[in-house]
């Protein structure tokens, strides 16, 4: 029997662990690699080569669009990105033919992707096909993107909803699968949703990562104060301060801090 050689990428630990155990159900996939970051999946699908990568779509270095980017036409795998619902990225994928998963991941679902996979490899001409789809997701997302970025935030407050318009916003802090969204008024306000879900929404000419867990918006910065081992603690205009990781650091300083 011939199995499926599948690689996983995601930053989420236990995100992988549970498609590898779904994965170990199907007799027609074995998983041969997985990553924490963009950056090294890269790295992994030119050494192990796999027929199906599962690329979560936000993750730390490189996104698994920006993953996808980094290969060579001849390097490409097929791909099914994993995602939290997102408007923008399943309109892309859809139009295009490209395959995804809605997190959380059901084996249903699951076993689809693996089936069309299969399909896909027995075309001779399966690799070009992929990367001319590829291509053209990563247009259609981006142009998406850059024409609608999220003005405003839709936040509970007791029994209604308020839309809190962006521009207020001076910073949002993830707290597990919370968020704290703080504004330059000093209120602040709670969300069930992912970091890095969110970002992607986001003017990415305002909110900027300040590290793993916190994005500032450029706008109420008054100032990044150096600190030792190369980062710095952004001051906010509502008087919050936050510290920067080393590796966002470095970012900051090659793309904002230089003339």
């Amino acid at each position: 029997m011939i199995k499926l050689r599948i690689f996983i990428a995601d930053d989420e630990r236990p995100a992988r662990e549970y498609l590898k155990s779904i994965l170990r159900e199907f007799e027609t996939a074995e998983v041969i690699g997985e990553s924490d970051n963009g950056g090294s999946a890269v790295v992994f699908i030119r050494e192990l080569k796999p027929d199906l990568a599962l690329l979560d779509l936000q993750m730390p270095q490189l996104s698994g669009l920006e993953v996808v980017r980094e290969l060579k036409p001849q390097e490409m795998p097929l791909v099914a990105f994993v995602t939290a619902f997102d408007d923008h990225a399943i309109q892309a994928f859809e139009l295009n033919a490209v395959d995804y998963l809605l997190k959380p991941v059901e084996a249903s679902r699951l076993r689809h992707t693996l089936n069309r996979a299969a399909d896909r490899l027995d075309n001779t001409d399966w690799r070009e096909q992929e990367n001319l789809r590829i291509e053209s997701t990563i247009e259609t997302y981006d142009a998406d993107l850059r024409s609608e970025p999220l003005t405003r935030i839709p936040v509970k407050v007791r029994e209604s909803i308020r839309l809190v318009p962006t521009d207020e916003i001076a910073s949002i802090v993830a707290d597990g699968e919370l968020l704290h969204i703080h504004t330059i008024a000093g209120q602040r306000f709670l969300i069930n949703f992912r970091l890095k879900d969110i970002e992607v929404r986001l003017d990415k000419q305002k909110f900027v990562r300040a590290s793993r867990g916190s994005l500032v918006n450029l706008t109420h910065v008054d100032s990044f104060s150096p600190m030792p081992g190369g980062t710095y603690l952004i001051k906010l205009a509502d008087g919050r301060e936050i510290a920067s990781s080393r590796v966002q650091s470095k970012l900051l300083r090659d793309k904002l801090l230089k003339l």
